[in-house]
């Protein structure tokens, strides 16, 4: 198996922020963004994904939680684009549905090289611990643009916020493992027709 690993640093006026990855990890979590359930839902992200995420995080937290949760998306989509490379050999699509007691979601990727979001999540709550539930769009969107992919994101039923959210981040792993993962019988091939993505 191929060394897939990345290491991308993002330094602007709001934030600087490190994020190192590895696609065929054990599921570990390093580091903290200073928001903390965001970082509850990493957590997440890295278990169920069986993705090593290691962060160090510096932002403008003073202000609010917007600059740091998105320059996080949009560095851990830079650095999954480093790691995935040219996408030769990898099964491309992952989807999930993943519940949590009334709360059921589900996610579909697609390593398509366009970034697209498609959300469809009401929240029942604006605020989960001291995040706004609508950097969750932020986060996401940003992690879109700089991974170059297709992501969508539905919750089909829930009550309890929290459940919305960690049904998602839970989805959103197991969808990234999925796509990630490196198929026996594509070894060295382009997952498209077209040769390239």
């Amino acid at each position: 198996m191929s060394e897939r690993t990345a290491t991308v640093t993002r330094d602007t006026k709001e934030t600087r922020i490190t994020v190192a990855i590895d696609l065929d990890g054990q599921g570990q979590l390093s580091g903290e963004s200073g928001v903390h359930f965001l970082d509850h839902m990493l957590d997440q992200v890295a278990r169920h994904g069986l993705i090593d995420i290691d962060m160090q995080v510096s932002g403008d937290l003073h202000i609010d939680a917007h600059h740091t949760v998105e320059d996080l998306g949009i560095t851990l989509g830079q650095a999954f684009a480093g790691a995935i490379g040219d996408k030769r050999g990898i099964y491309r699509y992952g989807h999930a549905y993943v519940p949590l007691d009334e709360a059921l979601s589900r996610v579909v990727i697609d390593f398509s090289g366009r970034s697209g979001l498609f959300m469809n999540v009401e929240f029942t709550r604006a605020v989960l611990g001291q995040m706004d539930t609508q950097l969750f769009q932020e986060f996401f969107q940003g992690f879109v643009n700089h991974a170059g992919v297709t992501l969508h994101i539905d919750n089909l039923k829930g009550f309890n916020a929290h459940h919305q959210a960690e049904t998602i981040f839970k989805a959103f792993g197991r969808a990234l493992r999925m796509a990630a993962a490196e198929d026996p019988r594509m070894t060295g091939r382009m997952p498209s027709t077209k040769g390239s993505l």
